[in-house]
């Protein structure tokens, strides 16, 4: 079998595309009286971080956003200049995307959910090294707590992609600051999968130290997998199941992320709303020379995957991976995918339970809006959010 080469920084920066991830691409203040309680489960312990983007405001309009199953909102994106300005169009416009974002923090308060500002995203590696540099972090710091303070974030979700082992201390030293400067201030960072054939490449112990400052460290486990060299066709999101030449799944990222001495407590594991549409094969596990992904986050939509691609004679379940796919000869919807990987009730439910069993912190969603109904009665517009409620906040 051959052996998979890793897949460097800047594959996995592609794999795993904007923010936690996907895409298209002042002074401290003192909580006000209103700042919402922790809606952390009393008894799980869990967070269920979505989160919203601005690009996808018109797929989830916040009136619709099914609060009740989240504890934190992300909201995305302000992105970093390497002077150590912020660019706070959010995806939008310089008027409507600030206004768009101070509308879904009010509307997250509104129904006590805590709302973290996203900050950063695939694309955006050099603003971070340039703006959390000593030179110029203690302005970066300043104009990220300003905005914080101007929009009532209750913290940021720091979205450095990605993060090579020169990034490390830098990001502490930024991470440091903050608290620093705001010890109440909520503090998350996403990071890699890990390729399970060299787990140290990604898990490194320095991410066990940052650990000790920030509330969060969530895996970006959605979107792992890629025609690579080595590689088979896999899923997007497998719980378990990896092999030479499919190296990925959540176990094996978040032991390797254990094993870096991450606590557990402090890692999550991330949902992906959207899918991955392969041609050239069936399934998982395969490989063929005209393979490959056709379309995946954005494209292939929890929502559209539902309305153009599935049937139920397609839909096959992987007892070893923990997930579903659909199979089909005949291509199926516009993108003519014969093998599409994604997530139902029945894997998040088993990765709920595997949260639980490992005592992990929680997890992230990407995106809220690509699994939205927004034409179906009240109650049944957000099948996989539900389901996320049902496993992590039982």
């Amino acid at each position: 079998m051959p052996h998979p080469a890793p897949l460097s920084v800047v594959a996995l920066s592609l794999v795993l595309t904007l923010g936690a991830c996907g895409g298209s691409a002042s002074s401290p203040s003192t909580p006000s009286s209103t700042t919402p309680t922790d809606t952390t489960n009393p008894v799980s312990g869990a967070w269920v971080m979505g989160y919203a983007v601005g690009y996808e405001r018109d797929l989830l309009p916040p009136s619709e956003l099914n609060w009740a199953s989240l504890t934190h909102l992300a909201v995305g994106r302000a992105t970093p200049n390497a002077d150590g300005s912020l660019n706070t169009t959010f995806d939008i416009d310089a008027v409507g995307g600030p206004a768009w974002a101070k509308s879904m923090v009010q509307q997250a308060h509104a129904h006590n959910v805590k709302a973290l500002l996203m900050l950063g995203g695939a694309g955006e590696h050099a603003g971070f090294v340039g703006a959390a540099s000593a030179g110029k972090r203690q302005v970066f710091v300043q104009n990220i707590l300003t905005l914080v303070q101007d929009y009532g974030f209750d913290g940021v979700d720091l979205d450095w992609e990605p993060v090579a082992s020169a990034d490390d201390a830098p990001l502490k030293a930024l991470a440091v600051s903050l608290k620093a400067a705001k010890p109440d201030l909520l503090l998350t960072v996403p990071v890699n999968f890990v390729n399970s054939n060299f787990p140290a490449d990604e898990a490194r112990p320095s991410y066990a130290d940052l650990a000790q400052t920030v509330d969060r460290l969530n895996i970006m486990s959605y979107g792992m997998a890629g025609v690579y060299e080595g590689w088979k066709s896999w899923h997007s999101s497998a719980l378990m199941g990896e092999s030479d030449s499919t190296p990925s799944s959540v176990d094996s990222s978040v032991k390797a992320y254990l094993a870096a001495g991450v606590p557990a407590s402090k890692l999550g594991l991330g949902i992906g709303f959207y899918g991955l549409c392969y041609q050239g094969v069936l399934g998982p596990n395969q490989n063929a020379a005209g393979m490959k992904i056709a379309a995946d986050d954005g494209q292939m939509s929890y929502t559209t995957l539902m309305s153009g691609y599935f049937t139920p004679a397609a839909r096959k379940w992987d007892a070893a991976a923990k997930v579903p796919y659909l199979s089909s000869a005949t291509p199926l919807g516009t993108d003519k995918c014969t093998f599409v990987s994604y997530e139902d009730a029945q894997s998040i439910a088993e990765k709920g339970r595997y949260a639980r069993e490992k005592g992990l912190g929680g997890t992230i969603i990407w995106t809220l809006g690509q699994a939205h109904f927004g034409n179906k009665p009240a109650g049944q517009r957000d099948p996989l959010l539900d389901a996320v409620k049902a496993a992590f906040r039982p």
